[in-house]
């Protein structure tokens, strides 16, 4: 049955794709390119909350990209089941929105937030660092083939849409300025987003940042108890400095129960299904005609937000601040620049370096690029594809005199 929701101006792609297969949507080519590539792979050894690797119980970029997609696609489902104005041949599609969720976190570097931070204060002068532009250049620039040849996953309009969280492009003018697009890629807005930065969100790019805040403001909660950083004493002591609301409190009620029974983990499982089923859809007045992909507003209960929002703040004080991941942060922000400092000073200033540090194909692509800004996002490419290990490994055979040997150069 075709699905009436989306339109040849939907499944339209950013570069040309082969003819489609009969029983593949367009969709699910989205899907399955990234679910198969080495983008996402890598997520498996990058930072959640604690770095990745150090033990086998906690959750990576990768597992909380596949609890996102889950998540996502059960939304998709739910609101299917609500009935009007959605109907058997007239849907959000799942395929769309699991791919969105794949894809929200393959353009973060190492070290969580902190690697994001530190590469954005280094890429200030050359157009900024963001982990969702990322994922749009991954998407549409970098996804497969290698150095000196590199292309994008020929994306639908609409996968590009649901990743596009911020439309706005950079403006080192604007302060603070966290959440953008890079300059050059005003094609791919003008692309999905003809009303330019000021456009609203996709109902699919909706539904992936709800399921992102469903994953991770409970599933942190989870590892952070696991992990010991979050105890009943700490959980009462932070809930007497913060003073919180009829609502908030019952979220921390529920919390320091589970707490108590030893059941956190099922407990919280439990409470994604709440978060799912507090979703709505709402018409929205003024859309384009062009896609019904605009003209729904995703309504999340107002105390589903906030028992989100409470757990969220709750890892953030007692996990996230904590030394041990402080100083874990600061460690691999460190490791970042000193990565960055080497290689920009033999490749961002002469066009022929004195000491090559880089691997050829990439040296290859990076020293063509013209302006100097250019070799500096292929430089920043090379480091944001890293995952922590190999980040540590690499900043180990540059600055470590007794690492290293000339048989584990890459």
């Amino acid at each position: 049955m075709e699905n009436r929701f989306y339109t040849e101006f939907d499944t339209e792609t950013w570069e040309a794709r082969r003819p489609l297969t009969p029983d593949r949507s367009p969709f699910e080519i989205d899907r399955d390119r990234i679910l198969y590539s080495a983008a996402f792979r890598r997520l498996q050894a990058k930072t959640q909350v604690f770095q990745a690797g150090e033990y086998d119980f906690y959750r990576t970029r990768l597992t909380h990209s596949l609890e996102v997609a889950h998540i996502g696609r059960s939304i998709c489902g739910h609101l299917l089941r609500l009935g009007e104005p959605l109907a058997p041949d007239f849907f959000i599609d799942p395929d769309l929105v699991e791919a969105a969720c794949l894809a929200h976190d393959i353009g973060h570097p190492p070290y969580g937030h902190a690697g994001e931070r530190a590469l954005h204060e280094l890429m200030r002068p050359h157009g900024g660092f963001e982990g969702n532009a990322q994922t749009l250049r991954i998407l549409t620039d970098l996804m497969f083939g290698g150095a000196p040849i590199r292309r994008g996953m020929r994306p639908t309009r609409a996968l590009i849409d649901a990743v596009m969280k911020y439309k706005r492009p950079y403006d080192p003018a604007q302060a603070p300025n966290n959440h953008f697009l890079y300059p050059e890629q005003t094609a791919q807005l003008e692309f999905v987003a003809p009303a330019g930065p000021d456009g609203p969100a996709s109902i699919e790019c909706q539904i992936m940042d709800w399921a992102d805040d469903t994953a991770y403001s409970l599933m942190d909660i989870v590892d952070g108890c696991a992990a010991g950083f979050i105890r009943s004493d700490a959980v009462e002591r932070w809930a007497a400095n913060h003073s919180p609301d009829p609502t908030a409190s019952a979220a921390l009620d529920y919390l320091l129960q589970a707490l108590h029974d030893d059941a956190v983990e099922r407990r919280f499982a439990r409470r994604i299904g709440d978060l799912i089923h507090a979703c709505s859809l709402s018409p929205r007045q003024g859309a384009s005609p062009a896609t019904h992909r605009h003209a729904f507003d995703l309504v999340v209960e107002p105390a589903a937000r906030a028992r989100a929002k409470i757990y969220s703040r709750l890892a953030v004080d007692l996990v996230f601040r904590a030394p041990q991941l402080q100083q874990l942060e600061f460690k691999g922000a460190r490791i970042l620049r000193d990565l960055f400092g080497a290689f920009a000073e033999q490749y961002l200033q002469e066009r022929s370096p004195a000491v090559r540090l880089l691997p050829p194909q990439t040296e290859t692509l990076l020293i063509a690029q013209e302006p100097q800004s250019a070799r500096a996002r292929v430089l920043c490419d090379h480091i944001a594809g890293m995952t922590d290990g190999f980040a540590v490994r690499t900043h180990r055979r540059l600055f470590d005199p007794a690492f290293g040997s000339i048989a584990d150069i890459t």
